[in-house]
């Protein structure tokens, strides 16, 4: 459940609710710091369109992204998404951990 769902589903299936919240919540607090920024960059983008500073074209579009995306906030996000996949692998491996104990015990 947890490689295929959202990391933590497997612990809540599997009756660890602890576990299982922790990584939920964690996972989610992770995606939602990469949606909020992705969508702060996007409208930041807009605004110098709309304002007229950019050009409408895929090139001046292109070079916005690329100069927003060095930094400190590309670092952060960096480490927010790296902690979402580790938080997966985590979820994966402890859920199957879990759940072969428990087969093995009955």
């Amino acid at each position: 459940m947890s490689a295929f769902v959202f990391p933590g589903v497997g612990h809540i299936y599997l009756k660890k609710y602890i576990p299982g919240v922790v990584l939920v919540g964690a996972s989610l607090a992770g995606i939602y710091y990469l949606i909020s920024k992705t969508v702060e960059n996007a409208l930041q983008i807009v605004e110098q369109m709309q304002s007229g500073a950019v050009q409408a074209n895929v090139a001046a579009i292109t070079e916005l992204v690329a100069k927003q995306s060095t930094g400190t906030d590309s670092q952060l996000l960096n480490i927010a998404a790296v902690t979402i996949i580790v938080l997966w692998i985590i979820g994966v491996i402890d859920s199957y951990r879990v759940g072969r104990a428990r087969d093995a015990s009955n």
